[in-house]
């Protein structure tokens, strides 16, 4: 099993940053790929970024240019450095740690509770 506890949100005014932080604890050895996820009202949920392992980063088009990801894997957190944000990336943020699949157990998926950013315009 793995916890993920994202903290770091907020209210920020438009054109103003926050970071995001992803702690994860538990059998954090299987994690391979994190990423960053967002659910705004009425809408489902979609994949901001993501890191493998590796260091090979995704990006959403809406976010690229603004958002940056990163990970230390020494202390298993993940993080999500957003400038320059917009009312339209308010949203609850949630954190996904991926683990592959081995002999004997099948792929997991974690996920956190999530952390509201509210962005004013």
């Amino acid at each position: 099993q793995v916890q993920l506890v994202e903290s770091g949100g907020g209210l920020v005014q438009a054109g103003g940053s926050l970071r995001l932080s992803c702690a994860a604890s538990g059998d954090t050895i299987c994690i391979s790929a994190m990423g960053w996820h967002r659910q705004a009202p009425g809408k489902e949920r979609e994949l901001v970024a993501a890191i493998t392992s590796g260091g090979f980063t995704y990006y959403a088009d809406s976010v690229k240019g603004r958002f940056t990801v990163s990970r230390d894997n020494p202390k298993n957190t993940l993080y999500l450095q957003m400038n320059s944000l917009k009312p339209e990336d308010t949203a609850v943020y949630y954190c996904n740690a991926a683990c592959p699949p081995v002999p004997g157990r099948d792929a997991m998926d974690y996920w956190g509770r999530g952390t509201l950013v509210t962005v004013s315009s």
